[in-house]
């Protein structure tokens, strides 16, 4: 049993306990490292007493529904440090039975995932600002159908698009311009020449 609780206390992980009222009975040393010394262990959303305002609510609906299941559950909220500043942590939560086989109470445990949420801000609004561009109304030229780019300067269509969206192309005729162009060389069957662009 003590090897036990040493492996527990030992643990990279946060983890914390609560028993079959939902009282909060055990919080391990990496949990109180990270947020300070803490009080209030009595009541069931002590482990919550961290937690971001913006996500409290959510994760205790998720947490109390998942206790009245008896069912597992995972969360991703902002806990404070113990240095005032949120941080990312993904919790992963589980009912255990005691030794006679009944319902004990719930365990909990946590990992800082921060640079990992972050980096995914990062990207998702690097790829916002791309898409906006595309928002917007783009000159282009009536006549050469060149593309004016945000910095003023005159592209070709598939230079800017290529440049902005990561699209290749490749060319070829149009059934329109190769009757206009190319009339009577066969590079359409006659069921294609037909075709209305725009469609």
């Amino acid at each position: 049993m003590e090897e036990y609780r040493r492996m527990v206390e030992e643990s990279p992980l946060m983890i914390w306990r609560s028993d079959a009222t939902g009282k909060c009975d055990y919080l391990n040393r990496r949990w109180l490292d990270f947020v300070g010394p803490t009080a209030g262990l009595e009541h069931v959303d002590a482990w919550a007493e961290s937690m971001h305002a913006d996500d409290l609510k959510r994760c205790l609906a998720i947490y109390h529904l998942a206790f009245a299941r008896r069912e597992p559950c995972q969360m991703e909220y902002r806990i404070r440090r113990h240095d005032g500043v949120y941080r990312w942590i993904i919790y992963r939560v589980v009912p255990f039975n005691n030794q006679a086989g009944e319902f004990a109470g719930y365990i909990g445990s946590g990992m800082d995932v921060t640079e990992r949420v972050e980096g995914q801000e990062t990207l998702y609004k690097a790829q916002w600002a791309e898409l906006k561009k595309f928002h917007e109304l783009v000159p282009i030229c009536a006549h050469c159908k060149n593309i004016r780019d945000d910095k003023g300067y005159w592209t070709h269509l598939e230079t800017y698009l290529q440049e902005r969206a990561d699209l290749h192309f490749t060319h070829g005729i149009c059934p329109v311009c190769s009757q206009k162009y190319y009339p009577g060389d066969g590079l359409f069957p006659e069921s294609e020449k037909n075709t209305h662009i725009g469609k």
